[in-house]
């Protein structure tokens, strides 16, 4: 099924199976897209939902000076605008961070899940809420943490998001990001970034290298980063 991933990684309000189908059947069609290929275009008109299968994605606005704020790292389970459906258009741009396999749900086929089902419709509100507080966690770290701990509650963040979606091997994950990457979702250089990334690994939390963070002492990364999954409503 297409929606497997999701509902792994969104285990409430439980679906039954009759809403389980339902929502697979929703799917139009799948689509590929290569790395670096903007899919979605701020203010463009859109008339469906993007369902994250396989690679990673992510949000991001740029400005006239070109400098690029990366606002959500999407993962496979993710559905990266569904709150398009209500919207019709983005305030900013979506695009892969490596190739990328995903669904597309057409807007009307969400608004008749939403009016068949109030499960569904309850799990996909949770879905957009859900990124929501990652946002706004987010936001804190960018206006309040200070630049190492940015980055190693991005770590932090990012291992168990991706251990939920089993895409974890023991303490190691792959985070195909570049540095510039790491540094424009934390608000950083990509010099600055690069030092805060010779720091954690000289203090023993976390190493980066080739696209694969691989964590050196989980208690310690989560205390350095003062980490508190509780944002991300894990069930």
């Amino acid at each position: 099924m297409y929606i497997d991933l999701f509902l792994k990684t969104h285990r409430t309000p439980v679906l039954d199976a009759d809403e389980v189908a339902a929502l697979d059947a929703s799917v139009a069609r799948c689509t590929t897209f290569s790395a670096r290929q903007i899919f979605i275009r701020q203010h463009t008109p859109l008339t469906q939902c993007t369902l994250l299968l396989e690679g990673f994605v992510e949000r991001f606005k740029d400005t006239p000076e070109g400098r690029r704020q990366i606002l959500a790292i999407h993962v496979p389970g993710d559905f990266v605008d569904l709150h398009s459906y209500p919207l019709k258009r983005l305030e900013h741009s979506v695009a892969a961070l490596t190739d990328i396999r995903v669904a597309l749900f057409p807007h009307p086929a969400i608004h008749a899940l939403t009016e068949k089902s109030a499960t569904i419709t309850e799990l996909l509100w949770k879905s957009t809420m859900i990124d929501a507080a990652i946002n706004r966690e987010w936001i804190v770290s960018v206006g309040a943490r200070g630049a190492a701990i940015r980055l190693a509650h991005l770590f932090c963040e990012m291992f168990v998001r991706l251990e939920r979606a089993g895409m974890a091997s023991g303490d190691s994950f792959a985070l195909p990001l570049t540095q510039v990457d790491l540094a424009d979702a934390t608000g950083l250089t990509a010099v600055h970034a690069n030092r805060m990334l010779r720091q954690l690994r000289e203090d023993g939390l976390v190493t980066f290298r080739q696209g694969v963070a691989t964590i050196l002492d989980w208690p310690k990364l989560r205390a350095f980063a003062e980490f508190d999954p509780t944002y991300l409503f894990l069930d």
